[in-house]
């Protein structure tokens, strides 16, 4: 798909690998939706660095849980833009809460991080596919962990709820073919995010230490996959890790 005055939705677009997937996207030429759930600022100050790059964008709030502010959120994007064409699902919530430690891993811990990891993708995935399909064609690109590939992560629900966002993918493409195509990419360990930043330094540390590399996983790497799944003609349904070497499928 050329992106040149293609319109797309990034959640989460404020955040530290939010940010990098926007500004991607915007050297592509698309016009770029700013999707924020508190931290409106942040996310104004994204907005106006992409029209320094000379495309529109606008800084849209959105509850992600709430199914009736998704569905006005995807209305206000496609009377600003006037379309519709490309969603990355890339708003997320962790929590450090170490696997052997259930004590601590409570209902409403599972349930918000379900909720935003993966109930939020499925409700916004709904709302974009008319308006693609309408259009004669779109892309939807989830940003996952290698946490859904193997059980590791901030914690038990975090990473279930990216194992899910990877399956929800594989139907996603099924069920929205041959107009839309659906993929995802599974980061590891990256720096520099809200996530990172509630991870236990001993975990990140070893994240780098258990990687070929030796390294953390690139967010240009990660951005610049994004954009490639929304250039794509041929490939649906898929995930890709991007993780400098730890998991492998």
């Amino acid at each position: 798909m050329e992106l040149a005055g293609k319109v797309a939705i990034v959640t989460g677009g404020n955040g530290g690998l939010g940010r990098r997937i926007c500004e991607a996207l915007a050297r592509a030429g698309c016009h770029v939706a700013v999707v924020y759930a508190r931290s409106r600022e942040p996310a104004e100050e994204v907005a106006a660095a992409l029209r320094g790059l000379g495309v529109k964008s606008e800084a849209v709030p959105c509850d992600l849980a709430d199914p009736a502010a998704v569905t006005a959120m995807v209305d206000a994007v496609e009377r600003a833009f006037g379309r519709i064409d490309i969603l990355v699902n890339d708003a997320a919530y962790n929590k450090w809460i170490p696997f052997p430690d259930l004590d601590a891993l409570t209902l409403e811990d599972w349930q918000t991080i379900l909720t935003i990891n993966l109930t939020g993708p499925m409700l916004t995935t709904k709302a974009v596919a008319p308006a693609m399909r309408r259009q004669g064609g779109g892309r939807i690109v989830n940003i996952s962990s290698v946490a859904g590939l193997s059980p590791s992560g901030s914690s038990i629900p975090y990473a279930v709820s990216k194992a899910g966002l990877i399956h929800l993918t594989k139907c996603m493409a099924v069920a929205l073919a041959p107009e839309v195509l659906v993929n995802c990419v599974a980061p590891g360990y990256i720096e520099d995010t809200r996530a990172t930043s509630n991870l236990d330094p001993a975990y990140r540390q070893r994240s780098r230490d258990t990687a070929l590399l030796k390294r953390a996983a690139d967010k240009d790497d990660i951005a610049d996959q994004v954009v490639a799944f929304c250039r794509t003609e041929s490939i649906t349904g898929q995930t890709i890790a991007i993780d400098a070497g730890r998991v492998f499928h």
